[in-house]
């Protein structure tokens, strides 16, 4: 057997191990918390519900805009300090879709253009992108382009350089991850025609431009987002005298069926008269807007689009968990309800009886207290109004503040005060009934306060030889103030009703100190 000194060595062995071995087993399940919350943090930015700004900016003047932009054509390059602008040649079209991909609209559009054997542009933005990188990588693999429309789709007349570049590369990340592309086209958001341009977006283009960009707004409004019906769709989207145009419709935003619509009339017949539809840098005679992504740059798209795909699916597995849970949560309160309601009704019945007889044998008392100076003396005076025989045992949990000596100078009859060391509640009252002399006992807090008839309601359910244990029905006193009157709701929904639908199913899985 062990020395007393080898003794004492190895439990402090033992709690050094554990001190050392806690931050181990608390490190889980921190590093599980923070990749949740980095996961509802990446899914929120994706979907636009964080770091979005959807204010649109009325328009200003066109002081500062070029005239030549103002008149020219719907391609603009800012591109190495140059100012020109591009038109579509007569009798080709370049049909350009907004918003997307989207996991509804996009498939349809697609196989409206492959059915017609027609080409288009997509101006996607990251969000969706990143949500839907099969469909981007779809459109290029039948030969469309892709463009960039920003990552969350704010106008960036409002935005800084920073923001205005944070958009972009994060859009382009949004393609390496899909499609292993980048792209030289550029849509602004709520953008129009060139002479829609003016002071606030012109800036805003020049900088784009300086980036490597070639800006692309339209000819024609195909005021698809109105859904004004698929004839005016279609006459809107119609370039007058044979003209070429680059023709704005959406592949997202919302219900696109009148698009789709619209776009299955609108190819044959335009090209029944001499009209091809093309990519922009096709019917441009300029080179791919397309330029593949290798390497880190590949990769860092790929872990994008994988962790918003993670994102999505981890979210969703925890709105079905919530769900689940909620439901419960509802069922577990009604069933509560309900069979507390039973068991008042039960309880409350004048006929009703614990046993043959009332419970009458004395009563002891247990009353843990540590540092309880300010209360502990109205805690023994409200027992010794007790209706009930009792012994009361005020066990002081090493009190610094004279707990023990309050009680001893109040000199009332059966009231014992037993001190020790500070060792904890669980160990003041093992102390107290290790002194108890009756077989009935309870336990109570140094700050609680009882009714007289509080002992002798508590002992009367042991008349039932099943019963080997009783908590009371706990109530606040100081409801008068809100912290009081929340306390209170806490108790009847957390304690009481609990109890009362624990005790009909007769299943109570602890007795608790309250």
């Amino acid at each position: 057997m062990a020395s007393p000194d080898r003794r004492g060595r190895v439990a402090a062995a033992a709690r050094a191990g554990s001190r050392r071995r806690l931050p181990m087993r608390l490190l889980l399940p921190v590093l599980v918390l923070v990749a949740m919350m980095a996961m509802l943090m990446l899914r929120g930015y994706v979907h636009s519900e964080i770091l979005a700004d959807f204010r649109v900016r009325p328009e200003a003047s066109t002081d500062k805009v070029p005239q030549k932009i103002l008149d020219g054509g719907p391609v603009i390059d800012t591109r190495s300090g140059r100012i020109t602008s591009l038109r579509v040649p007569d009798h080709r079209l370049v049909l350009t879709f907004d918003d997307g991909p989207d996991p509804t609209w996009t498939p349809k559009v697609l196989d409206v253009l492959k059915k017609h054997h027609a080409h288009a542009v997509f101006f996607v933005t990251g969000t969706m992108a990143s949500r839907y990188p099969d469909l981007v990588q779809r459109m290029v693999d039948e030969g469309h382009e892709v463009g960039l429309h920003t990552f969350n789709h704010p106008d960036l007349s409002y935005q800084s350089k920073s923001r205005i570049d944070w958009e972009l590369s994060q859009n382009q990340l949004a393609l390496a991850g899909a499609a292993g592309i980048r792209t030289s086209l550029f849509r602004p958001p709520y953008s129009s025609f060139a002479d829609a341009m003016d002071d606030k977006s012109w800036p805003v283009t020049e900088y784009i431009g300086s980036r490597g960009y070639l800006t692309v707004v339209n000819d024609t409004d195909s005021e698809d987002w109105r859904k004004p019906g698929v004839d005016t769709i279609i006459r809107n989207a119609t370039p007058k005298g044979g003209k070429g145009a680059i023709v704005l419709m959406h592949d997202s935003g919302g219900d696109r069926h009148q698009t789709v619509q619209a776009l299955d009339r609108f190819l044959p017949q335009l090209q029944s008269q001499g009209y091809e539809f093309e990519n922009l840098t096709d019917a441009l005679g300029a080179p791919s807007a397309h330029t593949p992504v290798t390497g880190l740059d590949l990769w860092k798209g790929r872990t994008w689009t994988f962790l918003v795909q993670a994102s999505d699916g981890i979210t969703d597995v925890l709105v079905v968990g919530l769900a689940v849970i909620g439901g419960l949560v509802i069922s577990r309160f009604v069933l509560m309800l309900l069979l507390s309601a039973l068991h008042a009704r039960k309880v409350r019945r004048r006929d009703f009886r614990w046993g043959p007889s009332p419970v009458t044998e004395p009563v002891s008392v247990l009353v843990p207290a540590y540092n309880e100076a300010k209360c502990i003396e109205n805690t023994v005076r409200s027992l010794m109004a007790s209706e009930h025989p009792i012994e009361v045992i005020v066990i002081d949990d090493g009190s610094s503040d004279g707990t023990a000596r309050i009680v001893e100078a109040m000199g009332l009859p059966n009231v014992r005060v037993i001190r020790q060391l500070n060792a904890g509640k669980p160990a003041a009252l093992n102390r107290g009934v290790a002194n108890a002399r009756y077989d009935l006992i309870v336990m109570m807090d140094g700050d609680t306060v009882f009714e007289p008839a509080t002992v002798r309601e508590l002992v009367q359910p042991f008349a039932d030889p099943k019963v080997g244990a009783v908590a009371g029905n706990a109530k606040v006193g100081n409801r008068s103030s809100l912290i009081g009157a929340w306390q209170h709701i806490e108790y009847v929904m957390g304690f009481n009703l609990d109890r009362r639908m624990y005790d009909v199913l007769r299943c109570m899985p602890t007795i608790p100190g309250a």
